[in-house]
């Protein structure tokens, strides 16, 4: 059984940027000569309507090699992936209240999570939210907002509704009043 060898000849306008032209085969076992090849690809290249000067003909004419490589395309670089957007949390439950905070006292003790109460937290203590629940809290005498999260239990004075970390109630400027009008927007 006589196997046949094919040689793939790709055309392609590579100085205009144009992509590559179809390709066609030409069967090695005919034995095609260098003539034949440069006479077919010139074919090929006036019926899609490109212009083949004198000077490039001769200089093909003069080459050694069966096929020449094209010079290398451009590249175009990549489109730069947009990183995922992370979606808005939604408010599940809004309430309003008086808030404190609590802090150096504190420090160094564990919460009733299990955390270690640290300076600069932006946790917060409340009566009934679970451990790990996300809550913005409003100063609502300054519009400053935080978002904490729960990791304690408190506060035990019966008209407070939220005792924030030291870190919370620092970024909401209460820390000087000790106590402020809050909006509790509990996240998910």
């Amino acid at each position: 059984m006589k196997s046949s060898v094919s040689l793939l000849i790709l055309t392609g306008v590579c100085a205009s940027g144009a992509a590559l032209l179809p390709a066609f085969a030409l069967d090695l076992d005919n034995k095609v000569t260098r003539e034949e090849v440069k006479n077919a690809l010139l074919e090929r290249i006036s019926l899609l309507g490109s212009p083949v000067s004198a000077d490039q003909e001769s200089a093909e004419a003069n080459n050694d090699s069966l096929i020449e490589t094209p010079p290398e395309l451009p590249t175009v670089p990549a489109a730069k992936a947009k990183p995922p957007v992370k979606p808005m949390p939604t408010v599940v439950q809004v309430s309003t209240g008086e808030a404190s905070w609590y802090g150096p006292g504190f420090f160094g003790n564990r919460t009733a999570s299990g955390e270690v109460f640290r300076p600069g937290t932006m946790t917060a203590a409340h009566r009934s939210l679970p451990f790990g629940t996300k809550v913005r809290v409003t100063n609502l005498w300054n519009d400053r907002s935080a978002v904490v999260t729960i990791n304690d239990r408190g506060p035990f004075v019966a008209h407070r509704v939220i005792d924030l970390a030291h870190g919370a109630a620092h970024k909401l400027g209460l820390v000087s009043s000790g106590i402020a009008q809050v909006r509790l927007e509990v996240l998910r």
